[in-house]
């Protein structure tokens, strides 16, 4: 499948029926398209098995629930809905996109409680997120944007609003020859990238930012259980921006980003070392068995 989004072939799940791909729509006056009010899953299939898919349809569930409105499908029937989606579209190894929103209706201002919530859930065929970073290490700018206060924002919602700054940030990123950049929190303390958790190695140790402001990924928590398990010790702490100097090797984690290793982050290099390769090689086999 090739092309842009909205011209392909396929069916997508919309509120429960089976949409051919070029009709599922929404109308212009749609509520999350000009207030924000959505959340989204981004998943994959390895070998027709979706990982982690439970919990990512629990997650969806939880963010609606933090952006104040209820999906009207349980985690059972979403279950369901995406492995049709696979099944229809002859879908094995895939990236599967659950989003969930309220609609247009007859409230059409900030609140939309009359509004209906709606469902969509589609799948295609998506290779490695940064290209060949996985070999050679992706490059990173440093964003000018920080990642906001949970004061500020639902930061632990995969809310689409909170990825208006990723945007931003992974476009002027693009624009440096980067594949990606770092964005530090609200305080000043190393965040995660745009889109992926980031772990960070000195002396055969792993250093990753505590997930206070920002989404504790499924991926991140697999990985530190990888980890763990090959009882390599783990501080998950505030990282101060002066200590990248002093970090030895370095990785991206998240569904689309799998695990690649990073290579640079701004004026920092890191080399592709050991662990990181031995931790993607171990993803790599994890998702599949």
């Amino acid at each position: 499948m090739a092309g842009a989004y909205d011209d392909r072939d396929g069916t997508i799940w919309m509120d429960g029926q089976m949409v051919d791909w070029r009709g599922a729509n929404v109308h212009v006056l749609t509520h999350a398209m000009h207030y924000a009010s959505s959340v989204f899953e981004g998943e994959r299939a390895y070998n027709g098995k979706i990982f982690l898919s439970r919990e990512h349809s629990e997650r969806l569930h939880y963010s609606a629930g933090e952006l104040d409105f209820e999906i009207p499908y349980s985690v059972e029937e979403i279950e369901a809905a995406k492995a049709k989606v696979l099944a229809v579209n002859g879908l094995t190894d895939a990236y599967v996109r659950a989003v969930a929103w309220r609609g247009v209706g007859e409230d059409m201002g900030v609140a939309s409680k009359r509004n209906p919530v709606r469902l969509a859930i589609a799948a295609w065929e998506w290779g490695s997120y940064y290209g060949d970073a996985k070999t050679r290490g992706a490059k990173l700018d440093i964003a000018k944007w920080k990642r906001p206060s949970p004061e500020t924002a639902p930061s632990h919602a995969k809310a689409a609003g909170l990825y208006m700054i990723c945007t931003m940030s992974k476009h002027a990123a693009e624009a440096k020859g980067c594949s990606d950049a770092m964005m530090f929190d609200y305080r000043g303390y190393v965040a995660e990238a745009t889109g992926a958790n980031i772990f960070f190695v000195k002396d055969g140790e792993v250093h990753t930012p505590k997930p206070d402001c920002f989404l504790n990924g499924l991926t991140r928590q697999t990985v530190m259980g990888m980890l763990e398990e090959r009882q390599v010790k783990i501080h998950e702490r505030h990282i101060m921006p002066e200590e990248l100097e002093g970090f030895e090797q370095c990785w991206l984690t998240g569904t689309a980003a799998e695990v690649t290793p990073v290579g640079q982050i701004g004026d920092y290099n890191f080399e592709v070392g050991a662990l990181a390769r031995e931790i993607s090689d171990a993803y790599e086999t994890k998702v599949r068995s």
